[in-house]
């Protein structure tokens, strides 16, 4: 599709492309095709599309067969999508971020930028076969990251627990009208086990996102300053955060198992200080 006939589109609905809400429009259809391909999509397939715009990647999803749920946030275009496709899809209007998510099987989508990170890990906390997903290079890049790397991050360690993640194919910025000002890849996540165990997953997640806020400062540092810490210790506890594993070490040089290490040791000592508490 040319930028003249999306412009169309948008014009014809009393819309215009809004690059803060991260509405860019790919034009590429051979991006498109390689997509869905990645998806490897069948008949008995619901896929879920989070922010469809005008339905070009939906059109090239149902014509695998496959079932779409189409979850689009802005009146506009979920009137034009269900004048477009009508019963073939299923429309909800709803912020993704925020909505219940239907049940899917796999996810095709192009995210806009500014919701990739929640996005990303409200999927990872769905039972999915896999997701095929546009995104923002930059971003891309910290899910894959290897510890040490300016780019290793929560988002990386989240992701490593929950699925594979490769970089399947780069995009470019020109393939979009209105270019954005960044180039885009296209990821594919597989649902794994866990590689490691941990004795509890929302404290994994809690102590790994209190550590990354804190990322250039050592561990017992940043769980000592951090409040989600002092609410789970007592205040004669503090000291004993200098006995965690890699204590004088920064998250960043942590490997994700190494994360969770420090996470059971964690929740032992804030079990601890309940016990002494009382």
């Amino acid at each position: 599709m040319r930028a003249e006939e999306v412009r169309a589109i948008l014009e014809s609905i009393g819309k215009r492309a809004n690059k803060r809400l991260g509405q860019h429009f790919l034009l590429d259809e051979s991006v498109i095709s390689r997509q869905v391909a990645l998806a490897e999509l069948t008949k008995g397939d619901t896929v879920l599309e989070i922010g469809p715009g005008i339905g070009n990647l939906t059109e090239e999803i149902l014509r695998t067969g496959a079932s779409v749920v189409a979850v689009e946030q802005d009146p506009a275009f979920c009137r034009f999508l269900e004048k477009r496709f009508g019963p073939r899809i299923r429309l909800i209007q709803a912020d993704a971020v925020k909505a219940f998510l239907p049940e899917f099987d796999k996810v095709v989508s192009n995210l806009p930028y500014q919701i990739s990170s929640p996005i990303i890990f409200k999927l990872l906390g769905t039972d999915f076969k896999l997701a095929v997903l546009m995104l923002q290079r930059e971003f891309a890049e910290r899910m894959v990251a290897t510890p040490g790397s300016r780019d290793y991050c929560r988002l990386t360690v989240g992701v490593y627990y929950r699925a594979s993640c490769e970089i399947a194919f780069d995009v470019s910025k020109a393939s979009f009208w209105p270019q954005p000002r960044v180039d885009s890849c296209v990821v594919v996540l597989r649902p794994r086990p866990p590689p490691f165990k941990v004795r509890d997953e929302e404290v994994f997640g809690r102590v790994t996102q209190v550590l990354f806020s804190h990322r250039r400062k050592k561990i017992s540092t940043s769980l000592r300053t951090d409040p989600v810490v002092g609410a789970a210790l007592a205040p004669e506890m503090e000291g004993w955060l200098a006995t965690l594993p890699y204590a004088s070490k920064r998250p960043e040089e942590l490997t994700p198992e190494q994360l969770g290490e420090v996470a059971d040791a964690f929740l032992e000592l804030a079990s601890r200080s309940r016990n002494t508490s009382r």
